[in-house]
């Protein structure tokens, strides 16, 4: 049998973490063993539709390398891959499923719902319809149908016994049928609710691998007795705990860390991004972090998922990006930082490839590169007590004169280059006599005027460019001056 799973989002917003997560497993299961992934978009809640969200879970999903067999862009045998597409199809197994006895029209309006609950909440009952409808007679049912009565079809779970079944995650789980409630399969508008939907569709297409969350677990018992009533095999079953932030926080959209979109935008390679989420709940058979796509099918394995939720550990998530960062090329990291550099550096001298070599260095995530290149275009109002270092041995008298050394060294400096400047200011170090941190240390505050760069003095005086170093080193040496 053809291993077969589907990734089934709603087109409701941006792509959630535990979302890209569950396409993710699904994705690594079925290509793990040579089989098909199938995209379909559950469209049937057209209340929480938002225009435009069908491409970002194309552009997602492309950009992570989860690229689908099938789905509504490209087609299958197995189509539409759009649920809206799919009415008739419903409809025809709604019939099918009434005439089989696993559903029931109902007729109660949302007055008579409303007092049913008020009246189990006031009896601390779990809510769930009373099955006011479902001893109809036929012939009542014909009558309030001709009456134009608006109806919905429920579902007609067994009143006595137990339903069992087997999660790959968590074991075989059985619950007792008088705990299930009548749930909706048709609304009264004729749309599908997903828990009538997916279980359609999910035999239809052929999957045989159903990946989603554990809050699916609790419904599990009522997809299967939908399968069982229409006589089809039952997927096999893979439930993911919740990814949080920590044991009492979910991810959140406020904080700007529940979908893919936000840790893009926070500057992570998608590539760290991928390879983490894999790492939420899952764990592979050796030590090993950094982990491609391509790897990462080689290796997954479902035994790895584990039932405790996973915890967002945005500091590995950095550390793990940093990885990534350093194994690119020179060039590939260049043209990542680009965009960064050119939209916070407007100076037309400042040698941004080598910032950019700089950074590679220490960088973790894109974003925080604006934050230490303002500077360049900006020098801030010095700060004399950041020449002052216990470390380096510094204070503002010891930094002017260092800098009243440097000056000229700069001055003189005709090929300008770091090997150059670096020898010249060594061997201005060895005439003076001093460490290097007492001369270098004053030269980087005085092109940064910060104490955090992303490189030391030289490094600094080859980015800003001759000229503008000379006129930072005479600004600071002012500024010590007027200070004494």
């Amino acid at each position: 049998m053809k291993v077969r799973t589907r990734f089934a989002p709603s087109p409701t917003g941006y792509m959630h973490i535990g979302n890209l997560r569950t396409a993710l497993y699904a994705y690594l299961i079925t290509k793990s063993q040579n089989g098909d992934f199938v995209l379909r978009i559950e469209d049937t809640d057209q209340q929480r539709y938002v225009d435009g969200a069908i491409n970002i879970i194309y552009d997602t999903l492309k950009e992570t390398g989860l690229i689908w067999d099938e789905g509504p862009d490209i087609g299958g045998a197995y189509g539409p891959y759009i649920q809206s597409e799919r009415m008739d199809i419903y409809k025809e197994y709604a019939q099918k499923l009434l005439d089989l006895g696993g559903a029931y029209y109902c007729f109660c309006d949302k007055q008579r719902l409303d007092e049913v609950r008020a009246k189990q909440q006031a009896e601390k009952l779990p809510p769930r319809y009373d099955k006011h409808c479902r001893q109809l007679t036929q012939q009542q049912i014909k009558e309030k149908i001709e009456a134009g009565m608006p109806y919905v079809i429920r579902q007609k779970t067994p009143e006595h016994g137990s339903t069992s079944f087997n999660d790959v995650v968590f074991g075989q789980i059985s619950v007792e049928n008088s705990d299930l409630d009548d749930g909706i399969l048709i609304k009264s508008d004729g749309m599908p609710t997903y828990n009538f939907a997916n279980v359609i569709d999910d035999h239809l297409m052929k999957i045989t691998h159903v990946v989603r969350g554990s809050e699916y677990l609790s419904s599990t018992p009522k997809y299967n007795l939908l399968y069982n009533a229409f006589g089809w095999d039952i997927p096999v079953y893979i439930h993911c705990s919740p990814v949080v932030r920590n044991h009492t926080q979910k991810l959140s959209k406020r904080d700007g860390d529940a979908s893919y979109e936000d840790f893009i935008k926070k500057g992570y390679l998608k590539e760290a991004v991928i390879n983490y989420i894999a790492l939420l709940g899952w764990s592979p058979q050796s030590e090993r972090e950094k982990y491609s796509l391509d790897e990462l099918i080689s290796v997954f394995d479902v035994k790895g998922i584990g039932k405790s939720p996973a915890i967002f550990d945005e500091v590995k998530l950095s550390w793990l990006s940093g990885e990534y960062i350093r194994a690119l090329s020179e060039q590939e990291f260049y043209e990542k930082t680009r965009p960064y550099l050119d939209s916070s550096i407007k100076s037309k001298t400042a040698d941004k490839r080598f910032l950019s070599s700089l950074f590679q260095k220490r960088c973790e995530k894109l974003s925080d590169i604006p934050e230490q290149v303002d500077f360049i275009d900006n020098l801030p109002d010095y700060d004399i007590e950041l020449f002052v270092h216990k470390k380096m041995k510094t204070d503002c008298q010891n930094s002017k004169t260092a800098l009243t050394h440097i000056l000229p060294v700069v001055e003189q400096t005709e090929h300008w280059s770091q090997q150059t400047l670096h020898d010249n200011l060594m061997q201005l170090v060895s005439q003076l006599g001093i460490k290097n941190g007492q001369l270098l240390y004053p030269l980087r505050i005085a092109l940064s005027g910060k104490a955090i760069t992303p490189g030391g003095g030289i490094e600094l005086a080859i980015v800003l460019g001759k000229a503008e170093s000379i006129s930072r080193i005479q600004k600071a040496i002012e500024k010590l001056t007027v200070e004494d």
